[in-house]
């Protein structure tokens, strides 16, 4: 089970590959996130390791993924204003239950992004 993750690049409609994404551990005590793993994402947009957290590290708590959107299109030669509209896109999400299957896709362009709890 554990977590997982999947970027769609809604532009060209193609898996993001080659986009960074950054795991981290947040708390709510106001302590600062704790990163757990950086990543490329493969040719089909997903971690080339399988899940991001494999069971016996996934815990109940708070996590935070940063996707590094504003990087990726410039890579693709997509002309973006500086400031870019989108740059890191981050999304900040709860685990209640640890024994089920936390899936968090993106998809992303760089004017939009939707996610959802996948399965």
């Amino acid at each position: 089970m554990g977590l997982s993750t999947h970027v769609l690049d809604t532009m060209h409609g193609t898996p993001a590959a080659g986009m960074a994404v950054a795991l981290y551990a947040t708390d709510a005590d106001g302590t600062p996130p704790r990163l757990l793993r950086r990543i490329v994402l493969n040719a089909d947009g997903r971690n080339p390791d399988g899940p991001l957290l494999d069971n016996a590290s996934f815990h109940r708590g708070t996590y935070r993924l940063c996707f590094a959107v504003g990087d990726y299109f410039r890579a693709r030669g997509v002309a973006l204003p500086e400031p870019p509209f989108l740059d890191v896109v981050t999304l900040d999400f709860g685990v209640a239950d640890p024994g089920q299957h936390y899936h968090v896709p993106l998809l992303v362009s760089p004017w939009s992004h939707a996610t959802y709890r996948g399965s």
